[in-house]
């Protein structure tokens, strides 16, 4: 039974798919390198002409929390996750006018949100898009940007933030905490919405 419910959640959970070309690559917030470095190897595959960027600073702290790692290479003074993730694109050979972003987003939902309002002030439509982001944040990504973006294509990319995968996040306490408090999340930030909607 225990592996059946952990196939389950993990199924939900860890969404991948096989990136397609497509109109823009998004990153939604983070401190993570790899969140830039990935969509760059995306960009230099032709598989996508931009790269959005999100995010502020933190709803918890206040202020952006520095480079998760490298910070060998990616040694700024970020005041964003904006900030910080375009510095990465470009470090990585992304060419500035192929990247564009907002940084007052907080959370994913409003990453998703901004990201959207952004490119309609830009009158960018994307009708395919690739979504980047940790394993373990797949679903609620999704969730997100498919609420923002409801005709478009999503295609998301992932890679295993905090060292969290499909194949162990069952194994520490940490894995464990982290993909179920995503769980709840898919939950808690869409329950208002879909009430909403049944009210119109």
């Amino acid at each position: 039974m225990k592996q059946e419910i952990i196939k389950s959640i993990t199924d939900f959970i860890f969404v991948e798919d096989v990136p397609q070309k497509s109109d823009i690559v998004l990153i939604p917030g983070g401190s993570d390198p790899r969140l830039g470095e990935k969509a760059a190897e995306l960009w230099h595959d032709g598989l996508a002409p931009l790269v959005f960027v999100s995010g502020g600073v933190s709803v918890k702290t206040g202020k952006f929390p520095g480079p998760k790692s490298k910070t060998d290479i990616y040694s700024g003074v970020y005041s964003t996750d904006c900030e910080f993730l375009t510095d990465v694109l470009i470090k990585n050979g992304v060419v500035p006018s192929a990247i564009l972003g907002e940084d007052k987003s907080g959370y994913t939902k409003q990453n998703a949100l901004y990201t959207r309002a952004a490119l309609n002030e830009l009158q960018i439509y994307p009708k395919t898009a690739i979504v980047v982001c940790k394993a373990f944040h797949a679903r609620r990504c999704q969730m997100c940007y498919q609420l923002a973006f409801p005709d478009a294509r999503l295609y998301i990319v992932t890679f295993a933030g905090f060292e969290i995968a499909h194949d162990n996040w069952f194994k520490s306490e940490y894995g464990i905490t982290r993909v179920m408090g995503e769980l709840s999340r898919c939950g808690q930030q869409f329950t208002q919405e879909w009430i909403d909607e049944l009210q119109k």
